[in-house]
Formats: structure tokens, sequence, C-alpha cells
């Protein structure tokens, strides 16, 4: 018996968000807003990958993410890469860096915070990359990965 493929169709214009920890495929699609637009979107989750193991990817029609954008995924998706598709092809690969400053795009953990009371930019000092820690510049408390809220 012969395997079977699935084959998705390819885009046009748009991005590819491939190397996506499968665990973290929603909190991308829901951080970036994609759960809320119009464009065509294909993603696909739990699919075989020899770095993560189990991986997931996102098609993205029409759609060229910023670099804030970008910083945002790096947080929740440290792995993750980003093809640029234009006319069917590939013309740009971009992999995904967890800035050393990350600025009002999570909030701080501390309630007690002035970020979560002013009209302050929150501002993190990255301590880890691997082992996500954020280091609030104003109440220096650490925010990690698992208590990650994205803005």
């Amino acid at each position: 018996m012969k395997d079977k493929q699935l084959i998705v169709t390819a885009i046009k214009e748009g991005t590819v968000i491939d190397h996506i920890p499968s665990e973290s495929l929603f909190k991308v699609i829901s951080i970036l807003g994609l759960d809320k637009t119009d464009n065509l979107i294909t993603f696909g989750n739990s699919l075989e990958s020899k770095k993560l193991g189990k991986k997931a990817i996102i098609k993205v029609s029409n759609v060229f993410f910023s670099t804030e954008d970008i910083n945002r995924i790096s947080l929740v998706a440290p792995t993750a890469k980003l093809n640029i598709i234009r006319k069917y092809e590939v013309v740009d690969k971009v992999k995904v860096e967890i800035p050393e400053t990350v600025k009002g795009i999570t909030r701080c953990v501390n309630p007690k915070c002035i970020t979560n009371h002013e009209s302050v930019i929150t501002k993190f000092t990255v301590l880890s990359k691997g082992n996500l820690q954020l280091k609030c510049h104003y109440c220096e408390k650490i925010t990690t990965r698992e208590n990650l809220d994205i803005i």
C-alpha cells in the first residue's frame, strides 16, 4: 500500500509560519489576530518534525507581519520561521529571534506594577531566551513563558 499525502494549496502572496511548537499554535493564531481576519488561513498541527518531534504550520494569504508581530511570535514560538511568499515563490526567510528588550508586547505579572495602573508602555529586559525570563524595567518582577500575557 502506498503512503498517501494530503497536499495543501500553495499561496500566491503571503506568509507561511513554520516550525511552531504544536502546543503554541493557537497562541500564535490568537496573538496575531488571525482568529478575526477575513484572509484565507490554512493551519496544520501535530505534523512530523525532526527538530521538534511535532510541529504546527500556518499559511496566511496576503498578510506580511511587522517586526512587532514577529517579536510577539518569538515569545511563544521561539523556533518559528517565516517564509515570505510572492507569486507562489519563497522570496525571503525570517527566523524569529527574541529581542534583548521587549517593549509594549506583554503585561507585567505584578498586579501592583505601574504598567498595570497607568498609561505606561511595558518594558522588559530579557534575562533568558531558552527558558524565557523577562525582567520588568519598572518593578523588576520576572515574567516567564508560563505566565506570559501578550497584549
